[in-house]
């Protein structure tokens, strides 16, 4: 099947739907989208309902969390080999026990780990903006990948999800940040983690991937595999601008992504190297 423009033949692990609050569409739709552009796979991977705060606009409700599990695992079922049943989860530290006992409640294929809160404050959410005003950007940036270092080490996650959102709406720190980088991409690489490349940062504000190609740069040299996301909040979002995924990859020097294949018996997926298909493959 010949992929729409923007198009990459590559799997999507990062979707939402309507049960998040701030997205819209079922399952069934997703993977229908997904079908219909040639994509390999997709992964449902919906938000893990929130243990710090509870917000029906950010994630679902923990009443909620059974019947998503039941309908993506339905599709998985009726769609061998193509779904994956994943879930977002926020890395907060003061929950990161509560987080792990929930997830072990369920057979999630993959985990994606992410961080939406600095110290209790919603920094990427636009109701909470105001918040950049009174701190200074290169610390809010500095303690952004302090955290997401931590859930590398956590050990609770299968892919690290937009390693650089601190950026969204477009603050930029004044100084430089390639120490918190590279000690960031070396606690990736020890843990053996995937990074995915992230497309919605072209949708949002700062009209950028995530991550940054320097970012992207940094976890290449550290040896860090990549995977993909739209972050689909609709189901035509799905695989959107992955060409401009793939080619961001291509050049900075990768030549293969992760592809995840789910296990038959309730555990995670197993990660296999596959090579990046050439810009032509649209």
């Amino acid at each position: 099947m010949r992929a729409p423009s923007g198009i990459a033949p590559l799997p999507d692990y990062h979707t939402h739907t309507q049960l998040c609050g701030h997205a819209q569409g079922a399952p069934r739709e997703y993977v229908e989208s997904a079908r219909a552009k040639g994509l390999p796979a997709i992964g449902i991977a919906d938000h893990l309902p929130l243990l710090h705060t509870r917000d029906p606009q950010l994630s679902m409700d923990r009443r909620q969390l059974e019947g998503y599990v039941e309908e993506v695992s339905r599709l998985k079922e009726t769609h061998p080999g193509y779904v994956l049943l994943g879930i977002e989860a926020d890395y907060v530290p003061q929950t990161l026990a509560q987080m792990r006992d929930l997830l072990a409640e369920y057979p999630f294929d993959y985990v994606l780990g992410s961080v939406h809160f600095i110290d209790g404050w919603g920094f990427d959410d636009p109701r909470n903006i105001g918040g950049f005003d009174s701190r200074s950007v290169d610390e809010i940036y500095r303690r952004y990948f302090e955290l997401m270092g931590e859930a590398a080490d956590s050990g609770a996650f299968t892919i690290l999800g937009h390693v650089d959102l601190v950026k969204k709406f477009g603050h930029r720190p004044a100084e430089p940040m390639e120490g918190p980088l590279s000690l960031l991409a070396a606690t990736i690489a020890r843990a053996g983690l995937l990074v995915e490349i992230n497309t919605a940062g072209l949708r949002r504000p700062v009209g950028e991937i995530y991550p940054a190609p320097s970012v992207l740069a940094a976890l290449r040299k550290a040896g860090v595999r990549v995977t993909f996301g739209s972050d689909a909040h609709a189901p035509a979002e799905v695989g959107m601008d992955f060409a401009a995924a793939r080619d961001l990859a291509l050049d900075l020097g990768f030549v293969d992504y992760a592809a995840l294949v789910p296990s038959r018996n309730g555990s995670r997926a197993q990660v296999e190297t596959r090579p990046l298909p050439a810009g032509d493959a649209e």
